[in-house]
């Protein structure tokens, strides 16, 4: 997650409550997807950031996940996310996912 990105984080976080922010990712790889939750919600792992030793506690989620798949309109879902869908390794995702979450 870019500087720029964990700020904007930061800021809606500090702005609206962690308990009133979730945040959706779409990272191709399940291990950009983990390092861009762990830096949510543990703080940045690499320590460069604004996030460096801030710990949100966000929820995180990746749009492929199945209770986020289930939250958007089927006809939606397929037009814009479908097709990147089936060259992804969604089981990868969820799992780094998982991992995360389970780490709050």
């Amino acid at each position: 997650m870019d500087l720029e990105n964990q700020k904007r984080v930061k800021e809606f976080a500090e702005q609206y409550g962690a308990d009133n922010v979730v945040v959706l990712l779409g990272a191709a790889e399940g291990e950009a997807a983990g390092l861009a939750a762990e830096t949510v919600t543990l703080g940045d792992p690499t320590f460069a950031g604004p996030l460096a030793g801030v710990s949100l506690g966000l929820t995180c989620y990746h749009v492929c996940e199945p209770e986020v798949k289930a939250e958007f309109d089927p006809d939606v879902y397929d037009e814009q996310i479908s097709m990147m869908e089936m060259v992804l390794d969604v089981d990868d995702i969820c799992s780094e996912m998982n991992a995360i979450r389970d780490q709050l």
